[in-house]
């Protein structure tokens, strides 16, 4: 785990009641996030896990029955990583994963680069 990063514990509390391997995703991918947007806000926002940046949504994350979602994925990234997501599902802004199908690092880190760009200039 980074070591200088504020966890929030609502969301420790929230990945202590997921299945472990679920666990495991979320607070990986929790992590990845920290380390690329280090100024980003660990927090939870409409129940569940989410990262803010200058107070504004920049990603959220939330383990459900049968997957884990990121949220909220644009479709010019997903279609440059169709090939990579083929087995993936998705639902509108969502993106579902599991270990099975996990989530390219490249996607994770293209995305969050890109979502921090975009809150940076001002963008949604």
């Amino acid at each position: 785990m980074i070591d200088d990063v504020a966890w929030d514990p609502r969301v420790d509390a929230y990945l202590a009641g997921l299945p472990a391997e679920q666990r495991d995703l979320l607070q990986a991918l929790r992590e990845r996030v920290a380390a690329l947007a280090p100024e980003a806000e660990d927090t939870i926002s409409y129940a569940m896990p989410a990262f803010k940046l200058d107070g504004r949504f920049l990603l959220s994350y939330a383990g459900w029955k049968g997957h884990c979602s990121i949220y909220a994925i644009h479709d010019e990234l997903l279609a440059k990583y169709e090939d990579a997501l083929r087995d993936n599902t998705r639902t509108k802004g969502g993106l579902h994963f599991s270990a099975a199908h996990p989530l390219p690092d490249a996607l994770i880190d293209d995305f969050v680069r890109a979502r921090v760009k975009t809150i940076k200039a001002g963008g949604r």
